[in-house]
C-alpha cells in the first residue's frame, strides 16, 4: 500500500484538509469544479486517510458497523422485491379504489407515511412518485401539493422506526435501541407530525383541483397492471420480517434472513434484484464509517465533541436545534456520524438518542436539499411538474418548525 510520511503538525493539518473537504462535498453535493459526489467523496477521502496513516486498516476494519450496513442492505433487497413483484402499484391501486378524490390528499400523507415507516423512505420516494402522477391524472388533481405531501409524509412516517430511514438504521445499530422500544418512543411524533402535514399543505393548497391548463397530457395511462401470484411471497416474508422485529429478534439478522429467502424464487433472477439496490449509498456510508473513524484517531472527533459540550447540549431543545441545523448543512447522515461519539456520554442517553433520530428525520422537511427524498420526488416529477426551491420552502418550514416542536417536547415529556 502507498504510504506518505510527513512532519507531525503538517500531518495534522492535511488530516483537517481531507476532513473538512470531505464534508464540504457532504453539504453542497459536489466538489466545486469536479464531477466528485458524496459517495465518491467518502471514498476519496477514506483512501487519503489509508495513504497518510491516519488510520490503519485493522483500525479501518473495526470503524465500519457492519450491523448498520447488513441491516440497510438488507432492506433494500426486500424493497427491491416488493417493488418488482408490483407491491406499489397495489398499494396505488387500493388509493385509486377506495380514497375519493376530494381525501386524496390525507390518504397520500398516510399511505407514504406508513409505508415509509417500515420500509426505507427513500425507497418509497422512489417507486411512487410516478404512480403517485398517475393518480393525479386520474383525478384530475394537480400534483404539486400531492408530491410534496409525499416528501414530507414520507421524511415524517419514517422517524417512527429504526428501518424508517439510513439515520435510524445507524443510530438503531449503534445506540442497542429494541425496534419495540423506538417505535413506542416515536410513533406518536410521527402520527401527530402526519396530521400537522396534512394541516398545512391543505391550508397552504386549499384549491387541490386541477385545471385544463395544468393537467397532464396523458389522461388514459393507467396503473401498470399487478401479479398477485408473485406478490404473495414477498408480502409473506415482509410480514415475518416485521414481526421478527416487534418480537426483539436482532433487525439486522432478520431482514438479511428475509432478504436471502427472496433471493431464491424462482420467478425472479436475482440480478434483477441488485439492480434496485442503491449500492451508491452502502459505500457512502462505508466510506463516512472510515473518516470518522479517521478522525477519531487523529483527536478531531473529540476536539470538535470538546466545542459541543460548552454549547450546553445536555438542554434537549438547544440538542435538537443543533442537530436540526447540522443535518442540513452537511446532509442527515454525516451529522449523525459527527454526533454519535457524543450522545453515549449524556446522563439519559437513551433519550438522546431518540432525539437525534427524531431531530436529523424530521430537519429533512427544511429544505429541498435537507433529505435525499425530497431530491428523489422534485426529480423523478421533473419532467411534468417543476416544483422551486421557493414552493418547498413554503411548506417545509412550517412542517418542520412545528413536528420538531412536538417532538422534543414528546421526548421530554415520555422520557
Amino acid at each position: 500500500m502507498i504510504t506518505f510520511a510527513v512532519s507531525p503538525g503538517v500531518h495534522l493539518l492535511i488530516v483537517y484538509a481531507i476532513f473538512l473537504a470531505s464534508y464540504l462535498v457532504f453539504a453542497i453535493g459536489r466538489f466545486p469544479g469536479t464531477k466528485i459526489d458524496r459517495p465518491a467523496a467518502a471514498v476519496i477521502g477514506a483512501a487519503l486517510m489509508f495513504a497518510f496513516r491516519v488510520i490503519s486498516p485493522a483500525a479501518g476494519i473495526r470503524s465500519i458497523d457492519y450491523t448498520t450496513i447488513v441491516l440497510l442492505a438488507s432492506m433494500m433487497l426486500i424493497v427491491s422485491s416488493l417493488h418488482l413483484a408490483g407491491f406499489f402499484e397495489w398499494v396505488a391501486t387500493l388509493v385509486v379504489k377506495f380514497v375519493s378524490p376530494s381525501h386524496l390528499l390525507p390518504g397520500v400523507i398516510f399511505t407514504s407515511g406508513i409505508l415509509a415507516a417500515f420500509l426505507v423512505n427513500d425507497v418509497v420516494c422512489l417507486v411512487m412518485t410516478p404512480l403517485l402522477l398517475k393518480i393525479c391524472q386520474q383525478f384530475s388533481k394537480r400534483p404539486m401539493p400531492y408530491l410534496l405531501a409525499l416528501a414530507t409524509a414520507s421524511n415524517i412516517g419514517s422517524t417512527a422506526t429504526i428501518t424508517g430511514n439510513p439515520q435510524n438504521i445507524l443510530i438503531g445499530s449503534i445506540s442497542g435501541i429494541s425496534y419495540r422500544h423506538f417505535l413506542a418512543a416515536l410513533a406518536p411524533v410521527a402520527v401527530i407530525g402526519l396530521f400537522i402535514d396534512w394541516m398545512v399543505l391543505h391550508w397552504l393548497y386549499p384549491n387541490r383541483d386541477g385545471h385544463a391548463a395544468l393537467r397532464l397530457a396523458a389522461t388514459t395511462r393507467q396503473i401498470d397492471p399487478i401479479h398477485r401470484r408473485q406478490l404473495a411471497f414477498p408480502l409473506i416474508i415482509l410480514a415475518l420480517v416485521l414481526a421478527g422485529f416487534l418480537a426483539g429478534l436482532s433487525p439486522a439478522l432478520v431482514a438479511a434472513l428475509g432478504g436471502a429467502l427472496l433471493l431464491i424464487r424462482r420467478s425472479v433472477h436475482p440480478e434483477e434484484i441488485y439492480k434496485e439496490i442503491d449500492w451508491a449509498l452502502l459505500v457512502f456510508f462505508i466510506g463516512l464509517f472510515l473518516i470518522i473513524g479517521a478522525a477519531e484517531q487523529a483527536g478531531i472527533a473529540q476536539q470538535m465533541l470538546a466545542v459541543a459540550e460548552r454549547m450546553n447540549l445536555h438542554n434537549t431543545w438547544i440538542f435538537a436545534g443543533v442537530v436540526a441545523l447540522l443535518s442540513n448543512v452537511v446532509s442527515n447522515v454525516p451529522a449523525v456520524m459527527l454526533l454519535k461519539g457524543l450522545v453515549p456520554q449524556f446522563q439519559n442517553a437513551t433519550q438522546f438518542w431518540l432525539l437525534l433520530a427524531m431531530a436529523s428525520t424530521l430537519a429533512g422537511n427544511l429544505t429541498v436539499t435537507g433529505s435525499i427524498a425530497n431530491i428523489i420526488v422534485i426529480e423523478k416529477a421533473r419532467p411534468e411538474v417543476e416544483i422551486t426551491f421557493k414552493d418547498y420552502l413554503r411548506v417545509g418550514v412550517p412542517v418542520t418548525l412545528t413536528t420538531l416542536a412536538v417532538g422534543v417536547a414528546w421526548l421530554s415529556f415520555a422520557g
